[in-house]
C-alpha cells in the first residue's frame, strides 16, 4: 500500500535527495529489533519517506520525530501516520547547514535526555547526519542506520586501513559501531546499483565532551586531506611551524613519520588535547 500511495502521487524518486525507499516488511521489522528500543524511548528518524518504517518505529516507542525534506513524500507519509499521536512529521532539511542541525530538529531534542537515532538515511546527508549527531549535546544512546555498504565500512573502519577517515573517528570517539547486518537492492524501490548494511553504534560508557570531540575531528579533517604525507609536515603546515608540530607529536607520544590513517582514536584524542 505505501507503493500504491506513491504512484497516486505520481511519485518519481530524486537522485538529488538519494531517495530508494525500504519496502520490505523483515527489513523494517529487523532495523526496529536492531536498534534495541524499549517502549518509553525517544527516537530521531531522518527521512521518513513514504512513512514505511516510521510505522514500524511507531509501534515500538514512546515518541518519535521523523524529518522529511521532500514535501511530496511528507503528503504520502502524513496518512499513515496520522493514527500515532505520539508521532511528529517535521517537513524540512534536518541541516541547516553541513555544520548543524536544523533549528526545529534542536529543539525538539533540547529537551531530551535520552534518545536515539533510526533511520534509513538518504545517501546525499548520510555523513554529515551522523557526524552531527555524534557529537550532539546530549548525545543519543544509540544510532541504528540503513546506510550504503561503502558507508557503512567507513563508520566500522580500522585504524590503518583505506575506509579509516574523519567519519570513522567522528563516529567511534564516542560510539562502538558495528554492522549487524546486509541488505540487497530487492529490498528498495527503486532497486539502488549497491548494497547496504545496517550498523548499530551503542554509546560507549567513557567518551571525550562533544567540545573535545569536536576539536579532534576538526583538526582530523585537515589533516586527512593530506593523509598520504607525514604527520608531522602536515601538522607544522596546519599548526603554524614544524617546531610546535613537534612538540604536539612529542606530548602525544604519536610518530611525525606516520600518516593520518594510522592513528587510533587515542592517538587522535592524544593530538587533539595538545593542540
Amino acid at each position: 500500500m505505501f507503493k500504491a500511495a506513491l504512484e497516486a502521487e505520481d511519485f518519481r524518486p530524486s537522485r538529488r535527495y538519494g531517495q530508494n525507499f525500504l519496502l520490505d516488511e523483515n527489513t523494517a521489522r529487523a532495523i526496529v529489533a536492531d536498534a534495541r528500543l524499549d517502549p518509553g524511548d525517544s527516537v530521531l528518524e531522518v527521512g521518513t519517506g513514504c512513512g514505511f518504517l516510521t510505522v514500524h518505529l511507531a509501534r515500538a516507542v514512546a515518541k518519535l520525530w521523523t524529518v522529511e525534506v521532500d514535501p511530496r513524500l511528507a503528503r504520502v507519509a502524513s496518512p499513515f501516520l496520522d493514527p500515532f499521536e505520539h508521532v511528529e512529521l517535521i517537513e524540512g532539511d534536518v541541516l541547516a547547514t553541513k555544520n548543524r542541525l536544523s533549528a526545529d530538529v534542536e529543539a525538539r531534542l533540547a529537551d531530551v535526555e535520552r534518545w536515539h537515532l533510526v533511520s534509513n538515511l538518504p545517501y546525499s546527508v548520510s555523513g554529515p547526519v551522523l557526524a552531527l549527531v555524534a557529537g550532539h549535546v546530549p548525545r543519543p544512546q544509540s544510532m541504528t542506520v540503513l546506510v550504503q555498504k561503502e558507508v557503512a565500512e567507513r563508520l566500522a573502519a580500522r585504524p590503518g586501513t583505506k575506509a579509516w577517515g574523519p567519519l570513522s573517528l567522528a563516529v567511534q570517539l564516542a560510539f562502538e559501531p558495528r554492522i549487524v547486518r546486509s541488505v540487497g537492492p530487492a529490498s528498495f524501490w527503486p532497486r539502488p546499483r549497491v548494497d547496504s548494511s545496517v550498523v548499530h553504534c551503542a554509546a560507549r560508557a567513557e567518551a571525550p565532551s562533544p567540545e573535545a570531540a569536536g576539536a579532534v575531528v576538526a583538526l582530523a579533517r585537515r589533516v586527512f586531506e593530506r593523509r598520504r604525507q607525514s604527520l608531522g609536515r602536515v601538522l607544522g603546515d596546519v599548526l603554524g611551524g614544524r617546531e610546535r608540530a613537534d612538540v604536539v607529536l612529542a606530548r602525544a607520544g604519536v610518530d611525525g613519520g606516520g600518516r593520518a590513517e594510522g592513528l587510533s582514536v587515542e592517538e587522535w584524542l592524544r593530538l587533539g588535547a595538545g593542540v
